[in-house]
């Protein structure tokens, strides 16, 4: 457990780790304040720290709505001057120990490297859209009653209370979403006076419909001007709407700011409406990259937390090397209303690793797609076909946030 007097140290051994680049005030302390130091592990050379990991306590939804116990690994880093002497391997043993000694049924993370941490059972189970979109050329089509939205610019600091209550209205709408304590509200504030790269302050929009306020958008804006006229761009840095209309109102607003001709998006959810009411789609310049990553610590608790769009029996015959306690044979039975995970004898119908468990457990990723990858294999014919509808989401899983 790290001493909180030790905090500092610890830290710029992470911030070394990332290349030295030192933080501004705010940001390092929002992240004193944030690291539960209960939950801290350093690896410690003499008196001077050399490698650091750390957990948040966050609740994560999962398919039907569920709000789950997960431990959000963080803040992992080893000395470049103690590199592969086990110290990683040490600290992630360690770390998922004491995560099913909590009970959490869940780890998840954010990985700066993929090939890191498939060996201890993470995978990659949401996916984010990136997109650069020509707002001089491409029309936003909106559903009927946009324009009774009302939208006001708002203080970001002062609204910062209002917008955490309309996160909080979202977070069981969508699989990956994370319920944060009190403090994250601050995160949206790093950064909002500095490392701007010519970009304006922090600015805020607020959406109200019938009387109450339903959503927010927090942005900044490029000034640019070439011999052709302004094109400045917008970067949008988050957005929440509790209906289609408010969303829609707010994506209006960031497509028609004057003097812009660009929309910078990061990170948004797969199936968000906005791609659908677009004229020209090849304009936006679509890229998705992987966001959270999840490892199945106690999979019978796991796996019987979330609930299953199509009715589900199947025996998985589980392989988890770093995890011992999860391997060998499960039956899952589940649907819609529920399901039941327990240990059994019967005949395997798939073999699967709990890594592409964690790929599937929030429905983004097609078990049967891990099976035409060779990940998955069928043993009894038609069990993959039916675990993959089971297994799926009716909305794209995403992570709002990084950590």
């Amino acid at each position: 457990m790290l001493r909180s007097e030790d905090w500092d140290r610890w830290y710029d051994v992470l911030l070394r780790a990332f290349g030295g680049v030192a933080e501004s005030a705010e940001e390092r302390e929002l992240w004193r304040r944030l690291t539960p130091c209960e939950r801290s592990l350093g690896a410690w050379d003499g008196g001077e720290p050399v490698g650091t990991a750390g957990a948040f306590d966050f609740r994560l939804t999962v398919p039907g709505g569920a709000s789950v116990p997960a431990a959000g690994v963080t803040m992992v880093a080893v000395s470049a001057t103690h590199r592969r002497r086990g110290l990683l391997t040490s600290m992630m043993r360690r770390q998922l120990d004491d995560v099913r000694d909590r009970g959490e049924p869940l780890a998840v993370l954010t990985a700066s490297e993929p090939v890191i941490y498939g060996r201890f059972g993470y995978a990659a189970a949401t996916f984010g859209l990136h997109a650069e979109i020509d707002t001089g050329r491409v029309r936003l089509s909106v559903p009927a009653g946009t324009d009774d939205v009302r939208l006001t610019y708002a203080d970001p600091r002062a609204t910062l209370d209002t917008c955490e209550a309309v996160y909080a209205r979202t977070v069981a709408l969508r699989p990956g979403m994370l319920g944060r304590r009190p403090g994250w509200e601050g995160l949206a504030m790093l950064g909002a006076e500095t490392e701007r790269d010519g970009a304006s302050p922090l600015q805020c929009v607020l959406a109200e419909h019938e009387g109450r306020v339903t959503g927010f958008v927090r942005f900044r804006v490029r000034p640019r001007y070439t011999d052709s006229g302004h094109n400045g761009q917008v970067q949008l840095q988050d957005l929440a709407a509790l209906d289609p209309v408010s969303e829609a109102a707010l994506w209006r607003f960031l497509f028609g700011i004057d003097l812009t001709s660009s929309l910078k998006v990061r990170g948004r959810p797969l199936d968000e409406a906005w791609q659908y009411q677009v004229s020209d789609i090849r304009r936006c310049e679509l890229r998705v990259r992987d966001q959270l990553y999840v490892r199945l610590v106690d999979l019978g608790a796991a796996l019987q937390a979330r609930t299953y769009q199509a009715p589900v029996d199947v025996v998985l015959e589980v392989e988890d090397a770093f995890c011992p306690w999860n391997s060998g044979r499960w039956r899952l039975s589940g649907d819609p209303k529920g399901a039941v995970c327990a240990r059994t004898t019967d005949a395997a119908d798939l073999a699967v690793s709990v890594r592409e468990l964690g790929a599937a457990y929030l429905g983004g990723v097609s078990l049967a797609a891990l099976g035409a990858a060779g990940r998955v294999r069928e043993l009894r014919e038609g069990a993959l076909a039916a675990a993959a509808a089971g297994f799926g989401s009716a909305v794209a899983p995403w992570l709002p946030h990084g950590f």
